[in-house]
């Protein structure tokens, strides 16, 4: 009898089960699918640097509604840097990051093949973490200040078939780094200095080459631009090194640097940026060297540098502060080569 019932009770629950999955298969295939027939392919070619730039959407009336100052905030850029940080963190196949004001890029390797190279995924994945990771690290570097309303960023991505290409973007970038806080910096000393109206600033500034500006704030305010922050004239470069933890095991991190990164010196100096197009195209040297090309932080690194540093993980406490170095070399050629760039467009970044 109990064999009996045992049979019963087994053949209940196999055709139970067979009713069950023909219920979710015949839901999987419904008449609705045919709506994925109007999905396109977006997958990124082969063989191309995959860039990511976002920049803040509106940032203008958002530094003004949180009273950032000007024409700096340290504590902005630090809380970029932390957000670009944590993109670079879980997304391993990132290389670089290059960052200045509201924007930030980021390279991945050329034989990704993360997401299958769609470039819809790999862009709102990045601009979604990078902005959920502004809004969360925002009590940190911004204490007793409220987030009066979130930011958003939008995000575009371009592909670079050779290294020179790449190169070249990362120059541009670093080059608008220095066009547009020159004109930032004169601008806001006539307004809060100078105590012009932003249309006196604008017009006073208008048809200004870069020795024009130079000029007009040592003349008028004793302000060197050459001896202005680091930061606020070169950006963050963000690079995975290996660095030393606690117990001098060395360790994978993703490392600040404020550098020139248009003349060949930097990419002598760190190849394996270069280099790590394909994770089977870069031998990295003998460790000790990878340690020496980075230097602890010094009294000569800007107040930004050492605090951004404590505020990634102990093991990536190193940056490479060479450009502080060379500022001292009295033959250095002029700061990203200012006089190719006279005629500038000049655009009011009030941030």
């Amino acid at each position: 009898m109990k064999s009996v019932f045992s049979l019963i009770f087994n053949r209940a629950k196999r055709v139970a089960s067979c009713r069950y999955f023909s219920l979710t298969t015949t839901m999987a295939k419904s008449k609705f699918e045919y709506v994925k027939e109007f999905e396109r392919d977006d997958n990124c070619l082969p063989n191309c640097w995959i860039v990511i730039r976002i920049d803040g959407r509106n940032f203008s009336r958002f530094c003004d509604t949180h009273q950032f100052v000007k024409p700096n905030d340290v504590a902005a850029l630090e809380l970029m840097n932390r957000a670009a940080i944590t993109v670079m963190e879980d997304f391993k196949e990132i290389i670089l990051g290059f960052g200045q004001s509201d924007e930030y890029s980021f390279v991945f390797r050329k034989d990704t093949q993360l997401y299958n190279r769609r470039a819809s995924k790999l862009t709102s994945n990045v601009n979604s973490l990078f902005a959920s990771a502004y809004v969360y690290h925002w009590p940190h570097y911004h204490r007793g200040k409220e987030l009066y309303y979130p930011p958003s960023f939008d995000a575009r991505l371009v592909l670079y078939p050779t290294d020179k290409n790449l190169r070249d973007y990362l120059a541009w970038r670093q080059a608008d780094v220095h066009i547009n806080n020159l004109y930032n910096t004169c601008f806001w000393n006539l307004i809060l200095k100078g105590k012009l109206t932003p249309s006196q600033a604008e017009e006073k500034l208008r048809g200004t080459l870069a020795s024009h500006k130079n000029e007009l704030l040592f003349q008028e305010f004793g302000i060197n631009y050459n001896n202005e922050p680091p930061l606020f004239r070169k950006g963050t470069t963000l690079v995975r090194k290996l660095v030393p933890d606690v117990t001098g095991r060395l360790k994978p991190a993703v490392v600040p640097l404020i550098d020139d990164i248009i003349g060949d010196r930097f990419w002598k100096e760190n190849p394996e940026i270069i280099g790590l197009k394909s994770l089977a195209t870069y031998q990295p040297p003998n460790v000790t060297n990878n340690v020496k090309n980075t230097r602890s932080v010094s009294a000569a690194s800007s107040p930004m540098v050492a605090k951004l540093a404590n505020n990634v993980p102990p093991s990536s406490q190193v940056t490479n502060i060479n450009s502080v170095n060379e500022e001292v070399q009295p033959n250095r050629d002029k700061e990203i080569n200012e006089d190719r760039m006279q005629f500038e467009s000049e655009r009011i970044c009030r941030r």
